[in-house]
């Protein structure tokens, strides 16, 4: 009797085959791109099948050979052109994900998970001399295999300078959004399924769905599920963003929202903005950002702003 867990590993296996025939081969439209991302972001088992199927095909480079034979054929309306030989090559393709422990249920488990806490940071070095860095209260899962490279953040922030290795991109996950290195030094941040990519070095591609957004050095997106928002920044300004790597945060007219939200990614001991009037009011500087009452003391000495301290609270007001 079939097992259980092969009849699911071949069943995502057909769907992930269907998916990439269509794109190689069909009229692949941005509602095509939108049901494969819901799909993959159903389930890590979808992904690992997917991309693994992505990159044994790539890397054999018969997709190229087969669409050329493809536009060389006579094409009859009346007959729908018959594909058994991207079937047979993709069920071949395919033995590779399901023969491992019955399908993908063996892909993901093998990959390591990564966690920093409130405050924390953590670097981390892979097999293949790339480099993660994690900033606070972040959680990530690397998938390293000799045909993929893949990540998933869970949540938080993470800096990444990437290996380039042509015959296995680098994909990171976040909310649904996959963005691929191409040779490449950029940051991903996961707030709640806003997810920001900036990109310091080298090129990477930006996919939520629709038409891929091929990023360049300066270039920072911000994505949300219904939005997407593409600027280009100075080196100047990424850099204090990436403050966090030096472990302080930098405030340019920054309003004491916004400080308190920034603050409160890296203490336990929470900025409470109580004034509403006041939560308007712009500030600059350089903190650590592990010493929220560093800024409380400004707060109250400079700003004239009244500073109360309640248990695991600095509560701010005029």
């Amino acid at each position: 009797m079939t097992s259980e867990p092969l009849l699911y590993a071949q069943d995502v296996n057909a769907r992930a085959t269907e998916f990439l025939e269509r794109r190689e081969f069909g009229d692949w439209t941005d509602i095509d791109e939108g049901e494969l991302a819901a799909w993959l972001g159903e389930s890590k088992a979808h992904c690992a099948a997917f991309w693994r199927l992505e990159a044994a095909w790539d890397r054999t480079h018969r997709l190229a050979a087969l669409k050329a034979e493809r536009l060389e054929r006579p094409f009859s309306a009346d007959v729908e052109p018959a594909r058994p030989w991207f079937r047979s090559a993709a069920a071949a393709v395919a033995v590779a994900v399901i023969g491992v422990s019955l399908g993908v249920y063996a892909l993901w488990p093998q990959g390591t998970v990564y966690r920093t806490p409130v405050g924390g940071r953590e670097i981390i070095t892979l097999a293949d001399g790339s480099q993660i860095e994690l900033n606070t209260n972040t959680e990530l899962e690397t998938q390293i295999t000799k045909d993929l490279r893949s990540v998933r953040l869970i949540r938080g922030e993470a800096y990444f300078r990437i290996q380039h290795d042509e015959a296995r991109p680098f994909v990171v996950m976040a909310s649904g959004k996959r963005i691929t290195d191409i040779g490449t030094v950029f940051t991903v941040r996961d707030d709640a399924g806003s997810v920001r990519v900036a990109l310091l070095e080298g090129k990477a591609r930006f996919d939520a769905g629709g038409n891929p957004v091929v990023m360049k050095p300066g270039d920072k997106i911000i994505a949300t599920a219904d939005r997407l928002t593409v600027s280009h920044d100075l080196p100047q300004t990424l850099a204090v963003d990436l403050g966090w790597r030096r472990g302080v945060v930098i405030f340019q007219r920054t309003s004491l929202a916004q400080v308190a939200a920034e603050f409160n990614r890296y203490n336990e001991t929470k900025l409470v903005i109580a004034d509403p009037k006041i939560a308007e009011l712009t500030v600059g500087g350089t903190f650590p950002a592990n010493n929220v009452e560093l800024f409380g003391r400004m707060a109250s000495e400079i700003l004239g702003l009244h500073v109360v301290h309640r248990e695991n609270k600095i509560v701010i007001s005029r």
